[in-house]
């Protein structure tokens, strides 16, 4: 079972244009989102999955940079964009990470694959639908199978944009599982959208980051408990569905 990273990727932002290639500590937050998904267990392949828009250029040249793979595709239509880059990559499996969420955890997201994996009868597993874990730490896998079918049946730009909602939607249709936190942590926003997670973000790796390890979601935990005014600089901030 080949089971393969796309990590979705674009320059344009509302409220955050370029986000993805800002820097962040030591490399820019995509270089940090592939590092870190290149630590998930069980995995064969990353991919980054950019537009065919002129403006993507940089995504792809800082993709051959970081020398991993990457794919081209529609722009709004995201699930095509997926389903095209999981043809290619011959995935048995994908799992999907966004590339505004450079706190991904490894030891998180791959707690999200094993249960997938170990269990053998779940189409679509994911840290998502109960939250458990802070925003930003959003893996989410499914079979190759279940791709292809919101590929073809799904029509609505809301579902096509997103990727999954056709999946996770139809519980008629698809065997649905959430991986689940023992210790419900606090509703932290750890996810980059706007100038507020920015600065959130920011303060974040300027008092963790170590270029030889990846910081564990726990220490970033820790230091927010120990910083509790910080959770105020986004708190405010209204997720986009």
């Amino acid at each position: 079972m080949k089971n393969v990273v796309i990590i979705q990727a674009r320059m344009g932002s509302t409220r955050l244009p370029g986000k993805v290639l800002k820097v962040l500590a030591d490399k820019t937050v995509l270089a940090h989102v592939v590092e870190r998904a290149q630590a998930f267990q069980d995995v064969a392949d990353v991919i980054v999955a950019t537009t065919v828009g002129k403006q993507d250029n940089v995504i792809e040249d800082e993709a051959r940079r970081l020398g991993v793979a990457f794919y081209r595709g529609d722009e709004s239509d995201v699930l095509s964009r997926y389903y095209e880059a999981a043809v290619i990559a011959k995935a048995d499996n994908v799992i999907r990470i966004t590339s505004d969420c450079p706190m991904v955890d490894p030891e998180t997201s791959s707690g999200v694959i094993k249960e997938f994996l170990n269990t053998h009868k779940f189409d679509y597993v994911s840290n998502t639908l109960v939250r458990s874990y802070p925003r930003g730490l959003d893996t989410e896998i499914f079979t190759f199978e279940a791709l292809e079918t919101a590929h073809k049946e799904s029509s609505s730009l809301h579902d096509r944009e997103h990727v999954t909602p056709y999946i996770y939607n139809n519980p008629d249709k698809f065997l649905l599982h959430s991986y689940v936190n023992e210790t419900k942590v606090p509703d932290y926003r750890w996810t980059l959208d706007t100038p507020e997670d920015w600065d959130l973000i920011n303060r974040i790796y300027n008092s963790l980051h170590n270029p030889d390890r990846i910081f564990p979601w726990r220490d970033a935990v820790a230091l927010m408990q120990k910083n509790p005014d910080w959770n105020t600089i986004n708190q405010h901030i209204q997720q986009k569905h």
